[in-house]
């Protein structure tokens, strides 16, 4: 069944209709958004109107939200690189520009399609069908290691550890600027963005959020560093590096838009990771190499 959203306009005067909504809906992208204006799907003061009309306070704004499709994930013989396997947990080095999971205008060729190949049905189901397995997640184009539960018991206990901030969690990136600081601690709440509710940002009222950066080696216009993660905020690193006037290369949403590198993504591996382990209670860690990609750009730098 449909959904019907209502608001009325306050302090958005000037706003076009589709950015407005944008905002009140932080969740649907604006794409997404124009579209069901497109569709008339989307009223103002119980009127048709396009994407490009500006709002003024105290307007009826209503929108018409279908009802979710129920979708079946299909396991894909994808190859991924596992690092570990045994009967509680998978651990795969994931690739730069894969997502974890299906969403809508990805539902296929992501890690889940994969890995529900690969192990069947030896997958948590905690978090449902879309992300059977999936304790925590990575970006898009973010690479590197990630754990995956094969049964609800493992699932809940590395679940557990990540709530406690006990896990090991340590990336390598490239920012812009040389950072002068050895190593910088960053305490600073992440929430989203008020201003474009796409991207996050350093906010007061957001989740208490601490990364431990430490600087691997310098260059002329670029730093090589290591982060470690204390807290899993949605694009944590990206936000703190960026609140310290040092975004990561290639990060064209919190960085500069171009660069001679010509990255499809961030600059940004997750390189180490360390848990105890569901069954047998032992501390495990587990490292990767830097992708192909990552080590050419250093080897530029030189």
């Amino acid at each position: 069944m449909d959904e019907i959203r209502e608001f009325i306009v306050t302090e958005e005067e000037g706003d076009r209709l589709d950015v407005y909504l944008s905002e009140q809906l932080g969740d649907m992208s604006r794409s997404y958004i124009q579209k069901l204006i497109k569709e008339k799907k989307v009223t103002v003061n119980d009127k048709l109107e396009k994407a490009k009309y500006l709002v003024k306070e105290d307007d009826k704004v209503s929108i018409q939200i279908p009802a979710p499709k129920i979708l079946e994930v299909v396991p894909q013989n994808i190859p991924i690189d596992i690092v570990y396997e045994d009967k509680d947990i998978l651990i795969v080095n994931k690739p730069q520009d894969m997502v974890v999971h299906p969403a809508p205008g990805n539902y296929e060729g992501t890690l889940v399609n994969a890995i529900l190949y690969h192990c069947k049905d030896n997958l948590s189901s905690i978090n449902g069908v879309i992300r059977p397995g999936i304790v925590h997640r990575i970006d898009k184009d973010t690479s590197g290691l990630l754990m995956i539960a094969k049964n609800n018991n493992a699932h809940n206990s590395l679940a557990e550890q990540l709530k406690e901030h006990s896990i090991t969690r340590e990336y390598q990136f490239i920012c812009h600027g040389v950072v002068k600081e050895d190593k910088i601690t960053v305490n600073k709440s992440i929430g989203r963005n008020p201003k474009d509710r796409l991207k996050m940002a350093v906010v007061k009222d957001g989740k208490n959020a601490v990364t431990h950066f430490e600087v691997i080696k310098r260059y002329e216009n670029f730093t090589h560093m290591k982060a470690k993660l204390e807290t899993g905020r949605t694009h944590q690193i990206r936000v703190h590096a960026l609140s310290i006037n040092h975004p990561l290369l290639g990060d064209e949403v919190y960085g500069p838009k171009n660069n001679k590198f010509k990255l499809i993504g961030q600059t940004l591996h997750a390189k180490k990771l360390g848990f105890i382990h569901p069954t047998t209670k032992e501390y495990i860690e587990f490292d990767s190499e830097l992708p192909k990609y990552f080590q050419e750009i250093l080897n530029k730098l030189k």
